[in-house]
């Protein structure tokens, strides 16, 4: 089994989080299920969302956003997931 790498951008009031899972199905099923744990466990609901191009399958990513986050929840949000996940660092 693969990584998944993490990399996370925060603007203004905009936070997000890429989960780079390259073709690996396994990966991708693991992130989803932390997801939605997280989403129930914090009554939160980030847009989600997933991109793969099979050309790059290195490539393929699911996409995590708050996009008016004024109260600056995503970040605790996102220090879950990536516990849950056992990723230890974020680019």
């Amino acid at each position: 089994m693969g990584e998944i790498h993490a990399f996370f951008r925060r603007e203004e009031r905009y936070e997000g989080l890429q989960l780079v899972y390259g073709a690996d199905e396994t990966l991708k099923q693991k992130i989803l299920a932390a997801l939605e744990a997280i989403k129930q466990e914090s009554g939160l609901n980030p847009n989600v969302m997933e991109n793969c191009d099979l050309r790059a399958p290195e490539k393929c990513a699911i996409y995590i956003e708050f996009d008016d986050d004024y109260d600056r929840e995503g970040g605790a949000f996102f220090e879950r997931l990536l516990k849950k996940l056992n990723i230890g660092k974020c680019d």
